[in-house]
């Protein structure tokens, strides 16, 4: 049985009035078991906790002790990564494969070691030089300081749960900061495993992280809404994202929004065909239940008819099931209202006169789990419902266009600017066009853009900020100017 207990002030604690809920296997519907089901007012005493770690310990300044901490915290995860790994196929019901890579191993090489490294590393002061600013005569020696933003808000979702706290925790940790940690209530044990991995091996002070999970979304709000909350870090919904920014503008502080996504996977006329198209059925990855993959396949009209039929093959030839055999790409969807979602999207898709190729039911072979078969939709205008809307579920469609000026034009005709993918046989043509497409991350020819180094966030309504790189450093500081007299 997973972690069930808080993380607030340093203990694992119950939640208030000992409340729980269940943790369900999506692949099964099974109980996992029990999870805290925490309240505002849990939520408020970690925000406190968190906000007098900050103000009366020496974290913020203490950089090689942080540095130290982290690397405690990445042995100590280490220590369980196995049990990590069961964990997060159960709950998130991932296909066991995709930890060995994003879900669990690639973070683990990197998000929380790479911030460590960069606290010795990061030019957190920066001299101006002297300069007789008003003209006065007087000489003044001026520097740029980088200082810790103060106790920030963490909320993550269910899709990629680990990936995203780790690359969440290492720059907010390095920095200086405290946090209060709300991970999503459908995916709660990895997290909270986290919390007693901090808890009892690492010297991590109390306060610092805080856990808090609950199944009534209004204690996120306490998150938004604190005023002893200076930031918030978020990562799901474009909607969500909008009423965190909402709710934190009373308090004007600043927020991080990664969101939704509709990105193009997009096929010039000059590359090889089929093996430009092998990865389309990477749509169905993860059971499409992550905000960069590719969902709008845009081909040639010229060669349309025979990119359609390609990745109809492909889509045949998805494994996709049980999440425990290595064999299967593609799991269940999250939870039945997230089956549902998706479900109604193919049916919204068929209603405006797209072409179903293929998929586009709940599998007959499964009697539980909430699973949706890899789908495939033709003849599709960018202005459809399924061709603008992020659907977070195994559902491609696929989008003609006539040359490289109209394969721009409806690749930005979109309200998300997250990744996208672009394959060429000319790797010049491919970082022209790209420099054309107003989004976040882009895969040219294959490339991979990922990493802790690597800055990740969207363009438009995708969001505001970024993840990772000096610039998911900088995000979580605040910079003071500071000015003396020469000699």
């Amino acid at each position: 049985m997973g972690e069930a207990r808080l993380l607030i002030g340093g203990k694992l604690v119950d939640a208030e009035g000992g409340a729980t809920f269940d943790n369900i296997n999506p692949a099964t519907e099974d109980v996992l078991g029990p999870v805290a089901d925490g309240s505002a007012a849990d939520m408020r005493a970690a925000v406190a906790a968190a906000r007098t770690a900050f103000d009366t310990t020496d974290w913020s300044t203490n950089r090689a002790f942080r540095r130290a901490c982290l690397l405690q915290l990445q042995a100590a995860i280490e220590s369980e990564q196995e049990e990590l790994r069961a964990e997060l196929v159960a709950e998130v019901g991932c296909p066991v494969l995709l930890t060995y890579g994003p879900q669990l191993d690639a973070p683990l090489r990197e998000a929380l070691v790479w911030p460590a490294e960069m606290i010795d590393k990061f030019e957190w002061s920066r001299s101006l030089g002297p300069k007789d600013a008003f003209g006065m005569g007087v000489q003044t020696e001026r520097e740029v300081w980088k200082e810790p933003i103060g106790v920030v808000g963490v909320i993550v979702p269910w899709n990629f749960p680990i990936e995203i706290i780790l690359n969440k925790l290492g720059p907010v940790l390095a920095m200086g900061n405290t946090c209060v940690v709300k991970p999503a209530p459908d995916t709660p044990w990895n997290t909270l495993r986290l919390g007693r991995l901090i808890a009892e091996k690492t010297d991590i002070p109390p306060g610092v992280v805080n856990i808090v999970v609950g199944q009534d979304h209004l204690i996120g709000e306490v998150l938004s809404t604190s005023p002893d909350v200076d930031m918030v870090a978020f990562t799901g919904s474009t909607a969500t994202g909008r009423r965190i920014m909402a709710a934190a503008a009373d308090t004007l502080k600043p927020v991080f929004l990664e969101l939704g996504g509709k990105s193009v996977n997009l096929v010039l006329d000059d590359a090889d065909l089929p093996t430009a198209l092998a990865s389309a059925a990477g749509a169905c990855f993860h059971a499409g239940q992550g905000c960069a993959i590719p969902t709008r396949l845009m081909v040639p009209n010229s060669r349309y008819a025979e990119a359609v039929d390609i990745v109809a093959a492909g889509f045949a030839a998805v494994s996709y099931g049980d999440p425990t055999d290595p064999s299967n790409l593609q799991g269940p969807q999250v939870s039945k209202r997230q089956q549902e979602r998706v479900l109604g999207y193919i049916e919204k898709g068929k209603a405006q006169g797209a072409r179903l190729v293929t998929g586009g039911r709940v599998p007959p072979q499964f009697d539980k789990g909430f699973f949706v078969e890899p789908t495939l939709f033709a003849d599709v205008d960018n202005s459809m419902t399924i061709a603008q809307e992020e659907i977070f579920g195994p559902v491609l469609v696929v989008i003609g266009f006539d040359d490289d000026d109209d394969a721009v034009r409806i690749a930005n005709d979109s309200a998300y600017g997250l990744s996208g993918a672009i394959t060429s046989g000319d790797l010049d043509r491919a970082k022209a066009v790209a420099r054309r497409i107003r989004t976040g991350t882009l895969s040219l020819n294959g490339g991979i853009w990922y990493g802790a180094d690597a800055p990740f966030g969207g363009f438009k309504q995708s969001g505001i900020g970024r993840q990772c790189g000096i610039e998911g450093l900088e995000i979580f500081t605040e910079t003071k100017t500071v000015g003396w007299p020469q000699g």
